[in-house]
C-alpha cells in the first residue's frame, strides 16, 4: 500500500501553476501552497473545497518565505522566527480546510527548506517547533534518514518516509540538487517504472549507478512538470495493476 501526493495551489492571483481540480481525481494526499512560496487566499480556499469534495488528505506545504523564488533559493531564517512562520503557514490553511468540512492532516516542506532540514539539526528543530505549536499530533512527511524526521520522532511526531519517482537520488540517498544535470527525470516510462519499482521493492537506481534503498509510505508526483495529469494517472494505473494498492497514509 502507498500514498500518492503531489503538490497542489502553486499558483499565485490569474497566474496558475497546476492543475489541481484534474490531479485531485488521481493523488489521495494534496500538498497545498501555504502563501509563502506559491498560493494565496482564494487559491487555499478553492484547493481546500476540491479535496474535501474528493476525499483527498490535505497537507501543508510549508516553505521559507520566496515568492520570487519559488521556495527553491537557500536562506538562513533565525530558528525561531522559521518556527513562528511555519505555525503561521499551517495555521493559515487550517482556516480553509475547516471550512471546507475536513482540516490539516499532515505537513510537508517545501523546496529549498525540504533539503536543508535533511542534514541541517537547527532548521529541523524549528520547523519541528512550528508543526508543535499548530498541532502536537501532526504527521510529517520527509525524506528517509532525514534529521527532520528524526527530531520529528524524538518530539512525539508521526513521521512519514517520502519517495519521489521523478527525481535522481544520490548514493546516499538524498535528492541530486535541481541545478545539476539529470537531477528531475522526465522520461514517462522511466518514472512509472520507478514508480513501481519505489512501491514493490523499496529500491531506486541512483544517479551514479547501482540500486539504493528508499522505504517510503508516500509518493510524490510533481504537478508542475509538463503532462504532470497524464503521468499522474499512468503511475496510478501502473501501481494498481501491479499489485499496489494507493490510499492516504492518514
Amino acid at each position: 500500500m502507498i500514498d500518492l501526493n503531489a503538490d497542489l495551489g502553486e499558483g499565485f492571483g490569474r497566474w496558475q501553476l497546476t492543475d489541481d481540480e484534474q490531479l485531485l481525481t488521481v493523488v489521495t494526499s494534496a500538498n497545498v501552497a501555504c502563501g509563502f512560496h506559491a498560493g494565496d487566499a482564494a487559491t487555499m480556499r478553492r484547493v481546500c473545497e476540491l479535496a474535501a469534495t474528493r476525499g483527498v488528505r490535505i497537507g501543508a506545504q510549508v516553505s521559507y518565505r520566496d515568492l520570487a523564488g519559488f521556495g527553491r533559493r537557500a536562506m538562513d531564517v533565525p530558528p525561531a522566527e522559521l518556527a513562528a512562520e511555519v505555525a503561521y503557514q499551517i495555521g493559515a490553511l487550517e482556516v480553509f480546510a475547516r471550512a471546507a468540512g475536513t482540516r490539516v492532516s499532515y505537513v510537508k516542506p517545501h523546496g529549498a527548506l525540504y533539503n536543508r532540514i535533511v542534514h541541517d539539526q537547527q532548521q529541523a528543530e524549528a520547523v519541528v517547533e512550528g508543526v508543535l505549536l499548530a498541532d502536537a499530533a501532526l504527521p510529517v512527511l520527509g525524506l528517509p534518514g532525514s534529521r527532520f524526521l528524526e527530531v520529528a520522532r524524538k518530539a512525539g511526531l508521526p513521521a512519514v518516509t517520502e519517495a519521489f519517482a521523478d527525481r535522481a537520488y544520490t548514493a546516499e540517498g538524498t535528492l541530486v540538487p535541481r541545478g545539476r544535470d539529470g537531477a528531475v527525470v522526465t522520461d514517462p516510462d522511466t518514472v512509472v517504472a520507478r514508480a513501481v519499482g519505489l512501491a514493490r521493492s523499496g529500491e531506486v537506481e541512483a544517479h551514479t549507478g547501482g540500486r539504493i534503498a528508499v522505504r517510503a509510505r508516500s509518493l510524490c508526483l510533481h504537478g508542475d512538470t509538463p503532462g504532470a495529469v497524464g503521468l499522474a494517472r499512468r503511475v496510478r494505473s501502473a501501481l494498481e495493476s501491479s499489485g499496489v494498492r494507493v490510499a492516504a497514509f492518514v
